[in-house]
Formats: C-alpha cells, sequence, structure tokens
C-alpha cells in the first residue's frame, strides 16, 4: 500500500479539482483527508493542481491532512522534508516542476516549495480502527487503498468516511474501486468517468 508517485491517475485529481475550487473559494477553510498517502506523491500532486488553479488567498484556505498506516515509520519525516529523487519526479509535467521544486544542493533530490509543503500535514492512522482524524471534511480522497480490504471492511471504512464529510463534501476513489452497493443511497455520482461522489444528506 505504500506505493504510488507523483500525478498518478492525473485525469481524476483534475476532476476533484474542477469539482471542488468552486466551493472552496467561497470557505474560510477547505480541509481536505487523503487516506493512504504514502510517501506523499499524492497529496503533493493535489496540493500542486489546486495552486496551479488558483490564487495564493484562496489557496491558503486548502488544508491537507494525510494518512498512512506507515509500517516502516518513514513517512512522516519524507512528506514533513518533502525531498524526492530524481526518479521520482521525472516524470513531473515540466513546467509544474519548475514553478514548485528545488535542487537540494549537492544531492540528486529535488525539494517541494515552503507554499506546497505547508499545504500538507501527515500523521500516522490506521483505517481498519474506523476511527475519523476529524469532521467537516470537504473532499476525501482513498485511492489504491479500499482494495487491499474485504466487502465488509470497505463498507465500514467509507461509511466512517461518510460521517467525515461536510454535508455534500465529495469521496473520490480510484477507477477500479465501485461503491458498495449499501452505500449507494449515502453518495451521489459526480461524473460518468471517474469514481468521484457526494455527499447526500440522509444515510439510511
Amino acid at each position: 500500500m505504500a506505493f504510488t508517485y507523483f500525478f498518478r491517475d492525473l485525469q481524476t485529481l483534475e476532476l476533484i479539482c474542477d469539482q471542488t475550487i468552486p466551493e472552496l473559494r467561497s470557505q474560510l477553510e477547505f480541509k481536505i483527508w487523503d487516506a493512504g498517502c504514502a510517501m506523499g506523491p499524492e497529496p503533493y500532486t493535489l496540493a500542486m493542481l489546486l495552486r496551479d488553479r488558483m490564487d495564493q488567498p484562496d489557496f491558503e484556505k486548502v488544508k491537507i491532512q494525510a494518512t498512512d498506516i506507515d509500517g516502516s515509520d518513514l513517512f512522516d519525516k519524507i512528506i514533513l522534508a518533502a525531498e524526492y529523487p530524481w526518479e521520482q519526479v521525472q516524470r513531473i509535467p515540466t513546467e509544474i516542476f519548475e514553478k514548485y521544486f528545488i535542487k537540494v544542493d549537492n544531492r540528486d533530490y529535488y525539494r517541494l516549495n515552503d507554499e506546497i509543503r505547508g499545504a500538507v500535514s501527515f500523521q500516522k492512522h490506521n483505517l481498519l480502527s474506523l476511527n475519523t482524524i476529524g469532521k467537516d471534511f470537504g473532499l476525501i480522497l482513498c485511492k489504491n487503498v479500499l482494495l487491499h480490504f474485504n466487502e465488509q471492511e470497505r463498507i465500514e471504512v467509507i461509511g466512517m468516511f461518510y460521517d467525515s464529510l461536510v454535508e455534500g463534501g465529495y469521496l473520490a476513489m480510484e477507477q477500479t474501486q465501485k461503491l458498495p452497493a449499501e452505500l449507494a443511497d449515502c453518495f451521489e455520482t459526480v461524473v460518468s468517468n471517474a469514481r468521484i461522489y457526494r455527499k447526500r444528506s440522509h444515510k439510511n
């Protein structure tokens, strides 16, 4: 579950930006939970995509809380430093890479700038504990994690996500992960070409 890379499943992330930015601009703070963030490429990719579409005052509202079970106890340090080797960043579009990364002296590593780093925080968390890390999230992103759970565990975790979202908040998953039938009344489908759902105001 620890493997991921920058700009993975870009279409879904861009669709998420299209859906959430109009509402984000009208709020004082927009909380995002990236559940299963590995070493940070996904939450940082989302932060860069959002910043590229927003001015600084609006981007300052974005608070991405990244979590992972992190059996290695390394992710916190890596995400805080936001330094990645060339082989992990070389596929990033050139204009974005040049805008947000700085070369680390005397090493073939590249560090995200302070603005992007400041939008993301990390904490260890086990989704199967079914304990939320907070409430009032405008977006929960959980990709390439639920496939490791059995069907009942998926239902319980997504139910916990439902309780963690604001009314009308968004849940995004990978393209291959369908919403369990038991939770169909909890969310509405937002787009036809990605697994992006919006929380309904009731839960059966």
